[in-house]
């Protein structure tokens, strides 16, 4: 026989999600209702918890890198890189954002996946940098452009973690697509896979550049004067 009774974690989540509940204490309910209904006494779930927690840095370092960037916002770090931006003469957003992809990528090649991202460089950095750089070669931005620019920098980051880490032969991922391989009878080592995702690395970075320099393309065609509207032809004016 079957127990289902375990399922009802899930149930707990369906429920807290559509009340609207806080996230954290809806999971936290749900795993121990599923504890509880496994067998589970309340020691082997705190223990299950705790050494979840543990396991995860990664987690650890988010949540100890949100108070340092909101205390660095709070002291004017982004007004602080938006007037540097502004000194930097010859500087241009094609420039900064392609400059950052091509560091992004060198560095997620190396293993440095954490050395950057969106919570400890985009928001704070990067971001107001881009919005900086557009608005001293185009004018003043609406709310519209500056969205588009922040979610161009945020794509820039993504694009060069995604594509660039795969060339690092000793990251999950890579290691993940060997063993699907060996499990279908291919033998690769990963330093073959590593090798194989350069080239579509190269090909992800030349195409993000391209898509940079075209978003400033067009927001300079946005931002410029209004064409005149052509004048209608004679015959069409006629009644």
């Amino acid at each position: 026989m079957v127990d289902y009774w375990p399922l009802l974690g899930v149930a707990v989540v369906v429920l807290g999600f559509a009340l609207r509940a806080n996230p954290v204490l809806v999971v936290v309910s749900a795993g121990f209702a599923s504890g509880f209904a496994a067998g589970k006494s309340v020691a082997d779930m705190l223990g299950l918890l705790g050494s979840s927690f543990l396991s995860n840095r990664a987690l650890m370092l988010f949540v100890l890198t949100l108070p340092a960037i909101g205390v660095l916002e709070r002291a004017g770090l982004r007004e602080h890189a938006q007037r540097w931006i502004e000194a930097l003469r010859g500087l241009t957003l094609a420039k900064l954002l392609i400059g950052y992809l091509a560091l992004r990528q060198v560095l997620s090649m190396l293993g440095l996946t954490n050395v950057a991202g969106h919570a400890q460089t985009v928001r704070p950095l990067l971001a107001p940098m881009a919005e900086a750089a557009a608005a001293k070669g185009h004018g003043e931005l609406d709310d519209e452009a500056r969205h588009r620019v922040a979610a161009l920098a945020a794509a820039t980051d993504n694009v060069g973690l995604f594509f660039g880490e795969d060339v690092f032969v000793a990251l999950g991922a890579v290691l993940l697509i060997q063993g699907f391989y060996a499990g279908n009878g291919i033998q690769l080592e990963p330093l073959q896979i590593a090798l194989w995702a350069l080239p579509t690395a190269i090909a992800a970075f030349v195409i993000h550049a391209i898509r940079i320099a075209w978003f400033q393309r067009r927001l300079a065609g946005t931002t410029a004067t209004s064409a005149p509207i052509r004048a209608t032809d004679d015959a069409d004016a006629a009644p």
